[in-house]
């Protein structure tokens, strides 16, 4: 069928024809975005799961929500071994700016964007422009400490926002990348806002471990937080996910052959969109049937092997390479550290810094104590694949 019709959307982030299954988590946020600017108590939210579950579609997609609700909309991505700080100091001077320029919210977002200036100075971000000529605020930000400036900065941008009659949302990608005192300081300055009843919110995505992360970080965590898990689709959610864009473009697929796909990807949204997607530039049409999906099999594994996994073991050592064929030679996890151990003919403390270092890269994480699994969905069929 015509590639230039194909409504398949299989990259990173990027938003599929149908967005099925996710109405829940959606709701949820629309509902936090409204109450948080009508100055109701209103929880942020930290969305869970495995890779190519579609987290970074749904921040996209909440972004949206929160504009058509008069929500301030700030998106970053934590990368491994970025601050907190210097991550999210941009986005504070542009919503600081942006509220300068209404008259109720004035007199705070100028206070604000001088307390920035002291922010920048004691975590030596570089400043330019406008800034530069901006006095400090004695006694705003200025400890050098994050978790006392962070909530000073919160306090003033939620002010200036309720003043001017908005809110302010912050999506932030990867989350489980900020270090433990800065995952710290940001739930201490969402906790001053909520305590204050002011219009901020976060809503974050990262792997299953965040909840337990943010935990740690704070004990309040568990409740100043909503935390639905982002998982593998329905099999009624895959099944419109695949066939509502196809009969959208006139074209139809039979019902054996949706089956086939449902099932064999078991519902991950990103394997729906690839194996769709090649299914559909394959087919002759109008209608995809079962043998047109089988002949695409092959061809979808290996641009998911090529691409999506492969990309996740080069960033891997020799040895926590074998660390993780050994893990996937054991079945289907979760894995416990002491079969992989066993397996590997280690002792399980010395396999301490390897396990540490992948978890680190966001390869695995721990499911349990003693226990391990993978952050990509089918990735121990594919290091199986490998041989």
């Amino acid at each position: 069928m015509d590639p230039y019709r194909n409504p398949f959307a299989p990259g990173a982030g990027s938003r599929p024809p149908e967005l099925a299954g996710r109405d829940a988590i959606l709701e949820a946020a629309r509902i936090s975005c409204g109450r948080a600017v009508k100055g109701r108590s209103a929880r942020s939210i930290m969305l869970l799961g495995l890779r190519g579950t579609g987290k970074t579609v749904l921040l996209n997609e909440v972004g949206r929500i929160a504009e058509q609700e008069g929500l301030l909309v700030s998106k970053v991505e934590a990368p491994e071994g970025e601050s907190l700080a210097r991550l999210i100091y941009p986005e504070m001077r542009k919503v600081m700016r942006s509220l300068s320029g209404v008259a109720a919210a004035k007199h705070l977002a100028q206070r604000g964007l001088r307390g920035l200036r002291n922010f920048a100075s004691m975590f030596k971000i570089e400043v330019g422009g406008v800034e530069v000529a901006v006095e400090p605020e004695p006694g705003v930000a200025d400890t050098g400490d994050l978790r006392y400036d962070l909530p000073d900065l919160f306090v003033l941008i939620g002010k200036a926002a309720q003043a001017a009659g908005r809110g302010w949302i912050l999506l932030i990608d990867e989350v489980q990348y900020l270090s433990d005192s800065d995952l710290s300081a940001l739930i201490v300055a969402l906790h001053r806002v909520s305590q204050e009843g002011l219009p901020i919110l976060m809503v974050g995505a990262g792997l299953p471990q965040l909840a337990r992360l943010a935990g740690e970080a704070k004990s309040y965590a568990e409740r100043l937080f909503q935390y639905p898990v982002v998982g593998p689709l329905d099999p009624a959610s895959a099944g419109l996910a695949v066939e509502k864009p196809i009969l959208e473009e006139e074209a139809s697929i039979a019902a054996d052959a949706l089956q086939v796909i449902v099932e064999r990807t078991k519902g991950y949204p990103f394997f729906l969109q690839e194996w769709a997607s090649v299914t559909w530039n394959n087919a002759e049409g109008p209608e995809i049937t079962p043998a047109d999906v089988e002949h695409s099999y092959a061809e979808t594994l290996a641009l998911l092997d090529q691409g999506f996994f492969k990309v996740r073991t080069d960033r891997l050592t020799r040895a926590e390479v074998q660390f993780v064929k050994t893990m996937a030679s054991l079945g289907d996890g979760p894995y416990a550290m002491a079969d992989i151990a066993k397996a590997m003919d280690r002792r399980q403390q010395s396999l301490g810094p390897a396990r540490a270092s992948i978890i680190a890269k966001g390869m695995i994480y721990s499911t349990d104590h003693g226990y391990l699994d993978f952050s990509v969905p089918l990735f121990a069929e594919f290091m199986r694949r490998q041989g």
